[in-house]
């Protein structure tokens, strides 16, 4: 497959704009006295149903074309499908070794963070040790993130522009995760800022590999079996991450909505592009 440089500059475009969104959440963290909580239950529910949907309906069945025509229409099925679940594997493999006490899905805003800093967290090693935890955390997750976008955009730029924003929107809380806690420890805006920032450039680092290790090998088969297990990191996260924290604020009618309004969107963008 040929790709122009164009095409990759693109990608990775795509991909470093999905990464440092994280920037625009320690912003948030920095500039409002509260998160507010609504809006990102909407948004984390809408991240997961453009994930959902663009999975099952666009890249699965993508990855299932291009390995149905490299191997037949039922062994590129099973391709597909193992393909599929060796992404799930991979993702639960990385939040298996990721420390669950620095988990950086658990939002935090300002005002509760004060909270927790007078009653359970005083010590500032303690809240420093958790802010850059938080940051490995976030780096770790967002690398795979961060191939499948540079791959989606590849492939199809359109499709890319998608999962980077679904991607965007949920890289800015993850900011706010890093960022509250290194403040209150260190006092500094600036620091807390860059570990907020450099935990996005983890994005743009998968993108690089991606180019590298897969890009040098470009076959359908190859992009039958990325694109598949892409679609199963996309799930994995969507189910066991974005959902979950959206939910957690007890604001479940909006995080349907926002997940029904991600699917519709997506639905509409596939059509008209």
């Amino acid at each position: 497959m040929d790709v122009s440089a164009g095409e990759i500059l693109f990608a990775f475009g795509l991909t470093l704009l999905a990464g440092l969104s994280t920037g625009i959440g320690s912003a948030l963290a920095f500039y409002t006295k509260q998160t507010d909580q609504k809006f990102l239950s909407g948004t984390l529910g809408f991240s997961a149903g453009v994930m959902i949907y663009v999975s099952f309906v666009e890249i699965f069945a993508k990855a299932n074309d291009a390995l149905s025509h490299a191997y037949g229409e039922g062994k590129g099925y099973w391709v597909t499908v193992v393909a599929f679940f060796l992404g799930i594997l991979l993702i639960a493999l990385i939040d298996k070794f990721v420390p669950k006490g620095e988990n950086p899905h658990e939002i935090r805003d300002v005002s509760e963070m004060t909270d927790q800093q007078l009653q359970k967290l005083n010590a500032e090693k303690q809240l420093l040790r958790m802010g850059l935890f938080s940051a490995l955390a976030i780096a770790i997750h967002n690398f795979p993130e961060g191939l499948a976008t540079f791959i989606s955009a590849i492939q199809e730029p359109t499709l890319g522009i998608s999962i980077a924003v679904a991607i965007a929107i949920h890289n800015i809380p993850e900011g706010i995760a890093v960022s509250v806690p290194i403040y209150y420890a260190t006092g500094s805006r600036k620091q807390a800022f860059v570990y907020s920032f450099l935990s996005g450039l983890s994005e743009p680092l998968g993108a690089i590999v991606g180019y590298f290790a897969l890009l040098q090998f470009a076959s359908d088969v190859m992009f039958g079996i990325v694109f598949a297990m892409v679609a199963g990191i996309m799930v994995y996260i969507s189910l066991d991450e974005l959902l979950p924290t959206a939910e957690k604020y007890g604001f479940h009618h909006i995080a349907i909505y926002g997940l029904v309004a991600g699917m519709a969107v997506m639905a509409a963008s596939l059509g008209l592009f």
